[in-house]
């Protein structure tokens, strides 16, 4: 201790209850000189300190497990001997197969270890503590080195801040100097994650959350987005896309919704001891799929509002009131399910609680909250159809959770067999998925009267505010506060869309017919409006201007990754006012593709079904079922015809039956997810509670409003990746009065700025701007000197994709692109030989000047040159030889190749066969041969060059062929490699088996494509 006296430490932002703190003020600015990387991190570093945090110099990995012992013997109130901490690191730790799935799996849900003592008896080792979470340790350390080859890492690499609770690497944070794009603290994480934290011991693999910062903006994820990113990079197979890299990053906030961006906020916060143990106990969730999702803090605020109004009403004796309940209201898109779960969860353990009853609408619970539920903790959903079933899961004090239907409850309360059942008595917290207006009706007062001892919970994203209850409506209907209690907790679709967690839209108002002359006239049913909207022109003129425009509005042209698979463009819904409107159009998409080619044409499916009531009053779409019996002989006996056409596409075998109506759903709502299908024609299905990110368009012929527009409209803005900017709505109907008075009922009054795009003229302004700048300061032929300028092309080209990107989807902008062809391909090849040489000096250097440069690569793939072009540009120039050798088309095939990421690694093999291909041969055929010898000639060498095992080294390929990857993981590769030990003294069987994957990779994406097409 030095002379200054004891260290003082101010808690900051602390509350016995709550982990997010109610309201964060800033403090005042003060600093404004330039600030170092080294200054932030010393700064970020005596914040944490003055939080408690013990801040240790460690510089090698012996010195890491040395306090890795120590912190655990002090937690655990134990002394290893040598031989028991050897024997329990090896095993229960580090173990030489473990990675970070394991170790994930190992402190969310089994962090007590048993450790075998000399002396032949047991004893649990705790991890980490979860019960009282104050009893862990935090310590800072930072500049942790790994040298290159040191226990097998691929490069030197040096991590800024890490925290390790009770000795564990937990937190890792990295930071770049202020004015820097955090996305590049994003990248240099995955390359660490590439190279070296996997080495030695793999503790680094214990990491739970990142935090990347520069200083004024700063994020936090879970390692999910970082496994599935490495899984893409290298190939892995069997990994479920659940994220995509940055654009799944988090803004921490307080419990307003104010994001706290600053690193000083964010430290004191985010990081208060009691906040950040809360979040790696409690608010993260394991899925089923075993991938690690972290909370956002605005469903932490609402899971601990509801556990406190649980603990105050029951304290206060308030249960089976109003009073004891209450609703969050929480914006489509934004996670509820996610949110429930984890308050249902923790709900069911407390001391109190006999059981909490999850209630979801029965097509919800059959097909989509059922598989989140099931991703969250298997076997939890339970979508049987019995009302026996739930009865035994009542009575059975070990099902804490139960997942039901309204339908299922409400049966099981109104029948007399159960009348004063013992259940009745229990304290029950009942959750309401999604509070419909179909649930606040008779099924709800007889499931309110039946329970005596409730708290009674509803999540929305579009609650039922008076102001838009219909005035003399119907008596029965009630507010969402009426039937739930107060609200607990809000984040709008404006929160939402400021923080990236969903998209903002870009609407198409189309006329593309004049309305037939009264149709507006408010004395003109509403049954003779829609039919006089149905007239066959304007129906023909819509589904020309769909056809015409749907690769435009989906991206069609433009690829992107889909977990295992590139797919090309996004897919669509069609939202029809009627039964007899979706019928019209299924005929006249069907009519007008008839000219198409197969290949040419859209995969269009239709399904609707039975729903009892046309007009709804506040506006939310009436639910569809599945009584596909109540249809009318004409629309079942059209429908059947319909399935009949799916069947005949995918091979399947589906009718309007119940069983198989309702495996047509599940079926049709799967192929949209995985984009095999490009366009569906709905009445009111899909449009509410059905999340499928690869929608991105929907087009609109019937009137919306309110619940029902937010509902509809929000189908299409999830995130997805980089190339997916916003939701594209176009609609056939002026429905611009009701859109802007929805946002500003579910956001605010300025909520139209922030959901909506720019107009089109804002946009081609920028990229005017943009072109300009760069054709001006960067002219073809000249070559970019020095580092400066080429950050300067990075960044401008970047924004020109960016802005092309968003563009391309406006009608207005064909016709107007600023540059030609040949100078975007020009521009392209010269930003790709950038990304080559950049990505080459990260490779070689321990600290890479160019960390601070961001590359739009998944924007540039969208642009994609395939082999088949280049193939024809090979016939063409073969044709044109007769005169000489035609040089406009061979620079053209160097041009296009160089300006394809996909093609670049690819080019000695084009070029190659340009020059041998004969005056009178087959181009396809010549190319399949010409590919098939150097494919092996290659797969050759390298099994020469590291004497691989050939007869096994040909399997791994022609397995990867076939899987469409490179197995990274598992024991294929293990077969591959000569026989080695795995324990030697310079790690070289790890060095050797990432050189060999790394080579088998590049193989691999070398090939790939160009075996598809040649086979």
């Amino acid at each position: 201790m030095s002379d200054a006296g004891p260290v003082k430490y101010d808690p900051i932002a602390v509350s016995s209850e709550s982990t997010v703190v109610a309201e964060y003020v800033p403090d005042a600015q003060a600093a404004s000189s330039y600030q170092s990387e080294a200054a932030l991190e010393g700064e970020f570093i005596r914040l944490l300190q003055s939080q408690a945090y013990e801040r240790l110099t460690i510089t090698s990995e012996a010195q890491l497990v040395a306090n890795l012992r120590t912190q655990l013997e002090a937690l655990n109130d134990i002394t290893f001997s040598d031989a028991e901490w050897a024997k329990f690191f090896e095993t229960k730790i580090a173990g030489q197969n473990d990675g970070i799935v394991d170790k994930t799996v190992r402190i969310q849900e089994d962090p007590v270890q048993l450790l075998a003592r000399d002396d032949g008896t047991t004893k649990n080792i705790t991890l980490i503590d979860k019960r009282n979470i104050h009893n862990n340790r935090l310590q800072v350390i930072n500049q942790y080195e790994i040298d290159k080859a040191a226990g097998g890492a691929k490069y030197a690499n040096r991590y800024d801040v890490t925290v390790l609770v009770n000795g564990l690497p937990m937190v890792h944070v990295e930071l770049k100097r202020r004015g820097v794009d955090i996305r590049e603290a994003f990248n240099q994480i995955d390359r660490y994650q590439r190279d070296s934290f996997w080495a030695g011991s793999g503790l680094f693999e214990y990491v739970q959350l990142f935090v990347i910062s520069n200083g004024t903006l700063t994020k936090y994820y879970s390692n999910t987005t970082r496994r599935q990113h490495i899984a893409d990079a290298t190939g892995a197979t069997k990994v479920k896309k659940t994220s995509n890299s940055f654009e799944f990053t988090s803004w921490w906030a307080d419990a307003e919704n104010k994001p706290i961006q600053d690193l000083t906020g964010f430290a004191k916060t985010f990081f208060a001891k009691h906040t950040l143990l809360n979040i790696l106990t409690r608010y993260c969730v394991l899925t089923a799929d075993r991938l690690l999702l972290v909370m956002r803090p605005y469903q932490i605020v609402a899971t601990e509002r509801i556990l406190q109004r649980i603990e105050t009403s029951t304290n206060y004796k308030k249960l089976g009131t109003v009073g004891a309940g209450g609703y969050i209201w929480h914006t489509t898109g934004s996670g509820k399910t996610l949110t429930s779960f984890k308050t249902a969860q923790l709900a069911s353990r407390l001391p109190d609680v006999d059981k909490v009853l999850f209630v979801v609408d029965r097509k919800d619970l059959d097909y989509q909250t059922m598989r989140e539920y099931e991703r969250f903790e298997k076997g939890a959903a339970n979508s049987n159809t019995s009302t026996a079933v739930l009865k035994r899961q009542l009575e059975d004090p070990n099902a804490r959770i139960i997942i039901t239907t309204i339908q299922k409850l409400a049966k099981f309360v109104d029948s007399p067999a159960n009348k004063g059942h013992a259940i009745y008595d229990g304290h029950l917290v009942i959750i309401f998925d999604e509070c419909h207006r179909s649930q606040f009706g008779d099924m709800h007062t007889s499931i309110t009267k039946a329970f005596t001892r409730y708290n009674l919970f509803g999540f929305t994203g579009t609650p039922i505010f008076t102001a838009n209850m219909a005035s003399g409506g119907n008596p029965k209907l009630k507010t969402t506060e009426q039937a739930f209690g107060e609200r607990l907790h809000v984040y709008s679709i404006v929160d939402a869309i400021q923080d990236k967690n969903v998209l903002p839209f870009r609407i198409d108002y189309v006329n593309t017919v004049k309305a037939p002359t009264g149709i507006i006239d408010k004395q003109v049913s509403a049954i003779d409006t829609e039919k006089a909207l149905l007239a066959p022109e304007r129906v023909r003129q819509i589904v020309a201007y769909t056809l015409e425009h749907f690769d435009q509005k989906t991206h069609r042209n433009q690829g992107y990754a889909l977990g295992e698979r590139r797919v090309k463009g996004f897919n669509a819904l069609f939202a029809t006012a009627s039964i007899d409107a979706a019928r019209i159009y299924y005929n006249q998409f069907a009519s007008q593709q008839l000219g198409r080619t197969p290949d040419q044409r859209l995969k269009v499916g239709l399904i609707f079904s039975y729903a009892s009531n046309e007009a709804v009053e506040d506006g939310a779409l009436d639910e569809e079922g599945f009584e596909t019996e109540a249809l009318s002989g004409d629309a079942r006996s059209f429908l059947e015809d319909a399935i009949q056409d799916y069947n005949d596409m995918f091979g399947t075998s589906f009718d309007t039956s119940s069983d198989k109506f309702q495996n047509y759903y599940k079926d049709l709502s799967l192929r949209i997810k995985q984009r095999e299908i490009d366009l569906v024609i709905v009445v009111n299905m899909f449009l509410t509670g059905f999340d499928a990110t690869t929608l991105n368009t929907l087009f609109v012929d019937k009137s919306l409003r309110s619940h029902g527009l937010v509902q509809a409209f929000s189908r299409t803005n999830r995130i997805l990746n980089s190339v997916k900017t916003y939701g594209n709505i176009v609609t056939f109907r002026d429905l611009e009065e009701e859109t802007n008075d929805a946002l500003a009922l579910f956001g605010n009054k300025e909520a139209r700025g922030i959901a909506v795009l720019k107009p089109y003229a804002e946009y081609y302004a920028d990229y005017s701007s943009k072109v300009q700048e760069l054709l001006t300061a960067f002219p073809l032929g000249q070559p970019i000197v020095g580092e400066t300028a080429q950050k300067e092309f990075i960044a401008i080209f970047g924004a020109v994709l960016r802005l092309l990107n968003i563009l391309t989807s406006f009608d207005e902008f064909e016709g107007n692109e600023l540059l030609t062809e040949r100078q975007r391909q020009d521009y392209q090849g010269i930003y790709l030989n950038l990304y080559a040489e950049f990505r080459r000096l990260n490779e070689t250097e321990r600290e890479s000047i160019v960390d601070d440069v961001v590359f739009e690569i998944e924007l540039i793939k969208q642009i994609e040159i395939n082999v088949d072009y280049i193939l024809m540009l090979v016939a063409k120039y073969r044709d044109e030889r007769g005169d000489g050798d035609d040089t406009e088309i061979r620079a053209q095939i160097t041009r296009a190749v160089d300006a394809s990421p996909s093609l670049r690694n690819k080019k000695d093999l084009i070029e190659a066969f340009v020059d041998s291909v004969s005056v009178t041969s087959e181009i396809d055929a010549e190319w399949a041969a010409f590919v098939a010898a150097r494919r092996e000639a290659e797969l050759q060498q390298i099994i020469a060059s590291e004497n691989l095992k050939a007869e096994e080294t040909r399997a791994f390929i022609e397995t990867a062929f076939r899987d469409g990857a490179v197995r990274a993981t598992g024991t294929a590769i293990t077969r591959v490699l000569p026989p080695a030990s795995r324990f030697s003294a310079d790690g070289g069987h790890g060095e050797k088996k990432q050189r060999v994957l790394v080579k088998l990779g590049e193989f691999f994406e070398r090939f790939y494509t160009l075996t598809a097409v040649g086979e």
